[in-house]
């Protein structure tokens, strides 16, 4: 298949994009970008990734699934391939920023033109300041490491050795006062020791996904309820007033609901997962 390509209008940007030293002069966009309220998750790493690598971006891609965010990565071979499709695989938004032109035809690396077109069909973005034609060089990786740096709320780092081109990325976002998180890794790896060292720097250590929504300003308890589709009337209503939490006895009396008619509709959305009841609130979980 193919797909349209056109200009992002400026006042269209990502707001942190907006506001580095060296912000690009125009964005050509294949896709749709992210909401202007979700925040922005650049996870990047080694092409050379490990299993344990693999895995960890999976995992905790998989843990942010219904939150209002979107993964930014370089649809690059590796980690950042593995991010783009963990998140299309938990329906959550990515853009991809590759080194080269968004046209198929030079689109790098071509190994990953299906996963680009996978992002646009699930409603991701490809970006870039290139031209359409665009080859990539040996300096546009470096380029565009700056845009994925300078649009996230925080770059993720999951395995680099300590002179990766990865780390340029986690340089870009410190100096533009973006969080820098890093996942520990084996110390007997190779791929550990980016991560590591950006740990001794100061960098937030990540070992859950949870780690990852603190770090974005999330509550755990603010995943959108959009994530689950209610399938009655009932759990439409039980669901709208639980946008915060609730006892018991006010969801019912808020629902206006016969109270046997809302017990059953709240057990069923516990059996389901949907909510939790603790500390004598009713939450969605």
């Amino acid at each position: 298949m193919g797909y349209q390509i056109t200009n992002l209008p400026k006042h269209d940007f990502p707001q942190l994009l907006k506001d580095i030293s060296d912000p690009p002069k125009q964005l050509r966009i294949a896709g749709t970008i992210s909401p202007k309220e979700y925040k922005l998750l650049c996870v990047v790493g080694s092409r050379k990734h490990t299993e344990y690598g693999k895995e960890v971006c999976e995992s905790l891609v998989e843990g942010l699934r219904g939150y209002p965010l979107s993964i930014v990565s370089g649809l690059a071979l590796g980690i950042d391939s593995i991010a783009h499709q963990a998140a299309l695989l938990n329906d959550i938004h990515t853009i991809a920023v590759p080194g080269s032109g968004l046209d198929p035809k030079v689109l790098y690396p071509r190994s990953h033109l299906r996963l680009a077109e996978n992002i646009i069909e699930h409603g991701g973005a490809l970006i870039s300041e290139f031209a359409d034609m665009f080859q990539p060089t040996q300096w546009s990786f470096p380029q565009r490491n700056r845009i994925m740096a300078g649009m996230s709320h925080a770059t993720l780092i999951i395995e680099a050795e300590e002179k990766s081109g990865t780390l340029i990325t986690s340089k870009l976002a410190t100096e533009y006062n973006h969080d820098v998180l890093a996942v520990p890794g084996s110390i007997f790896s190779k791929q550990s020791e980016g991560p590591h060292m950006l740990i001794r720097l100061g960098a937030t250590p990540i070992r859950t996904s949870n780690d990852i929504l603190d770090a974005l300003g999330f509550s755990t308890q603010e995943k959108e309820i959009n994530s689950y589709t209610p399938e009655t009337s009932e759990e439409k209503i039980i669901l709208s007033i639980l946008e915060l939490p609730h006892s018991r006895d006010e969801l019912i009396r808020a629902s206006n609901l016969p109270a046997h008619i809302a017990n059953s509709t709240l057990a069923a959305l516990e059996i389901k997962g949907v909510i939790t009841e603790s500390m004598g609130e009713i939450r969605i979980i």
